[in-house]
């Protein structure tokens, strides 16, 4: 048998700020890097960054390729300044 579910109010996002296409997908745009980590390796250091996207909170950032993130999304790394 089926319960009802009760839902969040405060987990509706507004339709209007997200961008819905024909298909029913929406793009996610990187907002802000909020942290950067080194991962070494055997025989390589791996540089990841924790990226917040435009429509999701902050525990939901995820960690992604530093090295990938700056060739789709420079503008992201122009703020000036190294964080090390």
């Amino acid at each position: 048998m089926l319960k009802k579910c009760i839902g969040d109010p405060s987990l509706i996002l507004p339709t209007k700020s997200v961008k819905i296409k024909d298909n029913l997908s929406y793009e996610e745009v990187p907002v802000q890097i909020l942290d950067r980590q080194v991962r070494r390796l055997r025989t390589k250091d791996v540089a990841s960054v924790k990226v917040l996207w435009r429509n999701q909170f902050v525990e939901e950032a995820t960690w992604e390729a530093e090295e990938d993130m700056k060739k789709r999304y420079p503008h992201l790394f122009e703020s000036g300044g190294n964080a090390d």
